[in-house]
């Protein structure tokens, strides 16, 4: 009898889970308190990296996850070429430590001159002396890969129940066996938290403290204009792309991938200081700016994933960047819930860390 496996959450995490499991064979139910993509997935840069890591066992797995997103988006009929990133973010000894560091670990990458900075992205203003170019980076529409994960499982018997919030998790002899939404029960053979930030609440009445970093995050999109950009940018200043709508989409802060906290009190503010800093980028565009998106990050309390078991029954997937990650996370994850063994990779982002 196929195993029941209730996912709590419809983002990016839990759609590739629901994909991976239902390919596995289980029998899956997504429960989603708004809309699929709604959160943090839906409001995200969607850049799919290994540039950015902060240990060699998450370089690693991130590096591995670039290469699941292009067998991914093969297997969804999905354009898997990726976009490249131009790097120069750092500048000095900090980026001859970035270049030695990735080049020691294998990571794909050219380093370039002013000349050839200029011929890959002519609109650029003042290109820099150096940067990097990471040819297999690239930047994903995390809102429609949600849609397209859910829609596959769905092929394969899954059902996403949206507007119903997973109000406690429910336990007998020592092992969660489902979910209480109101007077509703939602029996499970497993469930899995891809929660993001609203994983602590759910663990506390189980006397287990998850922390998680206070990390707002928020997303300019500019109105469409002429192609200006061909990669990923990621400047000093500002870190920028062009998406298939010849939209702008740039985070609204400075070293988005450092996960440090940015102010989103005054989004008005945001959206000057973004437009500003994309300006001085494109001086000769017609920038025009069509709205700024915020939303809280799901980054666990050392910035490391938590991807495993937590109790018996109970499993979580909760991780920035789910945007890289998803796509290997869910696949590693799937197997061992569906009892094909632990995963190696997995095992320095066990949740047990945080609840010894």
């Amino acid at each position: 009898m196929q195993p029941h496996i209730l996912i709590l959450g419809a983002g990016i995490m839990g759609a590739a889970l629901a994909h991976h499991l239902s390919s596995l064979g289980g029998r899956v139910t997504v429960l989603e308190a708004g809309l699929p993509a709604h959160a943090a997935t839906g409001r995200s840069f969607g850049w799919v990296n290994a540039s950015f890591f902060l240990t060699e066992a998450h370089f690693h797995l991130r590096h591995a996850a670039m290469q699941a997103h292009q067998a991914l988006a093969r297997d969804l009929g999905l354009d898997p070429t990726p976009q490249s990133c131009l790097w120069y973010e750092a500048t000095g000894p900090e980026f001859d430590r970035q270049q030695a560091v990735l080049a020691r670990l294998g990571y794909p990458l050219r380093l370039l001159d002013r000349a050839e900075i200029a011929a890959l992205e002519p609109h650029l203003a003042n290109p820099p002396d150096r940067a990097l170019l990471f040819p297999t980076e690239q930047a994903v529409d995390l809102a429609a890969l949600t849609e397209a994960l859910l829609a596959a499982a769905a092929t394969k018997g899954a059902a996403v129940i949206t507007g119903t919030r997973a109000e406690a998790l429910v336990t007998a002899q020592g092992r969660v066996t489902g979910i209480r939404s109101g007077d509703t029960m939602l029996n499970a053979d497993h469930v899995i938290l891809a929660t993001g930030n609203g994983t602590p609440a759910l663990l506390a009445p189980l006397g287990l403290t998850f922390p998680m970093l206070h990390r707002p995050g928020a997303i300019f999109r500019s109105q469409p204009l002429p192609r200006l950009l061909s990669h990923i940018l990621a400047t000093p200043e500002q870190e920028v792309r062009q998406d298939v709508a010849h939209r702008l989409i740039a985070p609204a802060s400075a070293a988005h991938q450092s996960d440090s906290g940015e102010a989103t009190a005054d989004p008005a503010a945001l959206l000057r200081e973004t437009l500003a800093r994309l300006q001085a980028l494109f001086p000769g565009a017609d920038l025009r700016p069509d709205r700024i998106t915020l939303a809280e990050r799901p980054v666990p309390g050392d910035g490391l994933p938590a991807i495993g078991p937590v109790l018996p029954g109970l499993s979580m997937a909760v991780m920035h960047s789910a945007a890289t990650l998803a796509p290997l996370a869910a696949k590693l994850l799937a197997a061992e819930v569906m009892g094909l063994g632990d995963e190696a990779d997995l095992i320095p982002f066990r949740p047990a860390r945080f609840f010894l």
